[in-house]
C-alpha cells in the first residue's frame, strides 16, 4: 500500500512523479532540486545557497508526511561537479545531527535537471 505525498511548500514535480511516496513506515522522496517553491525560480546564487534551498525543499517533504530530518536512513546526492563537494557538504550537514547522521553516497553525474549543481533524495522511517 502506498500513499502519495506532496506539498506546496516544496516544488511541485516537473514531471511524470510525486514529492515522496510512503510505502508502511518508509518515505521515498524524490530528488529535490533548487526550486523555490513559492515563485518556481532556480535559486543558484551560489552553492551554498543552491544546496540550502534544496534541503528545504526537502525539509518541506519530510514535514508533509509528518517527519523530520531526525527521520532520514538514506540519502544520495548528486553533483555535476565533485569540485563543490565541501561547501554542499557544509550546508548538508547544518540539517542533521553528526552522531545520528544517515547512511549516504555522493556521485558526481554529467548532468541534472534544468542544469542544476545539486540533487537530493532520500530515504525516511517513521
Amino acid at each position: 500500500m502506498k500513499k502519495i505525498i506532496t506539498t506546496p511548500n516544496a516544488p511541485a514535480p516537473i514531471g511524470p512523479y510525486n514529492q515522496a511516496v510512503l510505502s508502511g513506515n518508509t518515505l521515498y522522496t524524490s530528488g529535490q532540486i533548487a526550486l523555490h517553491p513559492e515563485t518556481g525560480e532556480l535559486v543558484l546564487d551560489d552553492i551554498k545557497t543552491e544546496t540550502k534551498q534544496v534541503m528545504e525543499n526537502m525539509k518541506a517533504v519530510l514535514a508533509a508526511a509528518n517527519m523530520t530530518f531526525d527521520n532520514v536512513i538514506k540519502t544520495s546526492i548528486f553533483i555535476s561537479d565533485m569540485h563543490n563537494f565541501a561547501p554542499i557538504n557544509e550546508v548538508y550537514g547544518q540539517y542533521f545531527n553528526d552522531s545520528s547522521a544517515p547512511a549516504r553516497e555522493t556521485v558526481e553525474v554529467a548532468n541534472l535537471p534544468k542544469f542544476v549543481n545539486v540533487e537530493i533524495s532520500c530515504i525516511a522511517v517513521i
